[in-house]
């Protein structure tokens, strides 16, 4: 069995003679792998539909995931040099109108405020009275907003480089919605910067695009595959778009973030002018970069198994959690007491550089919900401790890496000793399951033959061979893209950095190949 098959499998193997399954989520990845995904994030209780239509609640462990992410990520922004400000969440329709090359990339996405009181009817029913002379887009995303600030800011090359992040939410009008992947309003950081030179500009697309791959593979634990978009797929208005696709276990791209080089586009259009030392007026050059919560499906679906979430310890809200397991209530006070000193003395331990998160779970409720529940919830060590190990001083520890039922039992001094090394076990070990998958379903491809054999369904519906990402040399243009596309359901995710071997043709041309690719199918 190959790696990938294992780890698609696990959990799945937990079956009866009878082939009845017996795992906490229900489909298996196997069995359907869309309808396992959002009974992982029902389960696990991360988020849910909202009463507005494509929008999400995010509950606190998946938004305790997010603020991890948004704290790793902000200490490497201001690592690099920038800072974090704010910008309006309304767009005056003027701005947008500025570039039109930009917001046709969004504008059936666009969502727009046309008034700006209610009053009642007759019938007293609240209704929109007064227009505004302007309407006003909630933003999709904030090149033309921030681009107007910026050149009010910018007078001379003493005013640059901007290094400046924002925290914040976007509007896209999504039809078809899936939790965290892809919904109307979702969170994310954009980084919107200015500078004199295009060397600058590109220097620092391309170290966004690096700070972004570090902590995918160092606190995510996820591989990515990292490149230039082709002009198909280039973010509108920018010069050059960079992006991290990661694989999920279904064979499919997940792109994690992009790094965009905007060149002058925006600061012509939105006139950001500096004079520069030889007293000549110039226009700067511009970036955008940023991620968002969409990270957190691909969490799930890079990691996850049949027993529903399994999260790196870096990212995790808490690293651990203690469950009293309570069967004498005469002995109950003493038992919480104990755990609480042990909560504390193992919060003082530091794993990666911060203080281990601890939780300790005292809920009134059975210890097997309790334990089945943080299982689905993807914690990385779950603690068991009843009567008999507080007098033994010991405790039961679970790893979510490993089988559900696999145990070990500490002394409290070896438990102290083994956690912050035990936790980067865990992290170690879920990037070389994800890296081990990644390489198992990436084929290297030289002839349309063997692409149809990843991605042409049979009669049987699937393709010949797993569906994964094909690397392939590359001579082909955006009409062979809108074909791959239309027929395969198959787009150019990234044109690697590294040049074809010497003498490769194309794939699909059969001309000398100017680029290395990566195609697949994506969310």
């Amino acid at each position: 069995m190959s790696a990938a098959s294992k780890a698609l499998s696990q959990g799945a193997s937990k079956t009866t003679n009878n082939a009845m399954p017996r795992t906490a989520i229900t489909p298996t990845r196997a069995d359907n792998y869309p309808e396992w995904y959002q009974q992982v994030v029902d389960q696990a209780d991360l988020a849910e539909t909202s009463p507005v239509r494509g929008c999400m609640v995010i509950k606190p462990w998946g938004y305790g995931l997010w603020e991890q992410m948004q704290q790793k990520l902000d200490k490497r922004f201001k690592d690099t040099g920038h800072v974090n400000a704010y910008f309006p969440l309304l767009i005056p329709l003027r701005l947008l109108q500025k570039e039109a090359d930009h917001v046709e990339g969004f504008a059936k996405e666009c969502a727009v405020v046309t008034h700006h009181r209610l009053a009642t009817d007759a019938s007293g029913k609240l209704v929109p009275a007064s227009p505004l002379e302007e309407p006003m887009v909630i933003r999709p995303t904030s090149e033309t907003i921030i681009g107007e600030v910026y050149a009010g800011w910018v007078k001379s090359y003493r005013d640059l480089p901007i290094l400046i992040n924002q925290w914040a939410n976007v509007f896209r009008w999504e039809m078809r919605t899936r939790l965290f992947l892809r919904t109307a309003e979702f969170l994310w950081q954009e980084g919107h910067t200015v500078h004199a030179t295009a060397a600058e500009a590109q220097a620092e697309t391309e170290l966004m695009w690096q700070v972004y791959a570090d902590f995918m593979q160092d606190c995510l634990a996820m591989p990515v595959f990292m490149g230039r978009k082709s002009a198909n797929e280039r973010f509108p208005g920018a010069v050059e778009s960079y992006s991290l696709e990661a694989m999920m276990q279904d064979g499919k791209a997940l792109q994690m973030g992009t790094s965009h080089n905007l060149g002058q586009n925006f600061s012509k259009s939105a006139n950001i002018q500096f004079l520069d030392k030889d007293g000549q007026h110039k226009h700067a050059y511009t970036t955008s970069w940023g991620v968002s919560t969409r990270m957190v499906g691909g969490l799930i679906m890079a990691h996850g198994d049949d027993d529903g979430l399994i999260l790196p310890p870096r990212i995790a809200p808490s690293q651990l959690v203690i469950i009293p397991v309570v069967r004498d209530a005469a002995g109950e006070d003493a038992l919480l007491d104990h755990c609480s000193k042990l909560a504390s003395q193992l919060g003082s331990l530091s794993y990666a550089g911060e203080s281990v998160r601890v939780h300790l779970d005292k809920r009134d409720m059975r210890g097997g919900d309790k334990f089945w529940e943080w299982v689905k919830r993807g914690i990385p060590i779950r603690l068991e401790v009843g009567l008999r190990e507080m007098e033994q001083g010991t405790v039961t520890l679970y790893r979510r890496d490993q089988g559900s039922k696999d145990r070990i039992t500490l002394t409290h001094d070896q438990l102290a000793q083994q956690l912050p090394t035990m936790l980067q076990e865990i992290q170690d070990n879920l990037f070389a399951r994800a890296k081990a998958y990644q390489q198992d379903r990436t084929y290297h491809i030289t002839n349309r033959q063997e692409f149809e054999a990843i991605f042409a369904k049979g009669e049987d519906g699937v393709g010949s061979k797993p569906l994964g990402f094909a690397i392939a040399p590359w001579a082909g243009d955006g009409a062979l893209e809108d074909a791959l596309k239309k027929d395969f359901a198959v787009t150019v995710r990234c044109i690697l950095t590294t040049p074809p071997p010497a003498g490769s043709r194309c794939a699909f041309t059969d001309q000398p190949a100017r680029e290395m690719v990566v195609l697949a199918k994506s969310y």
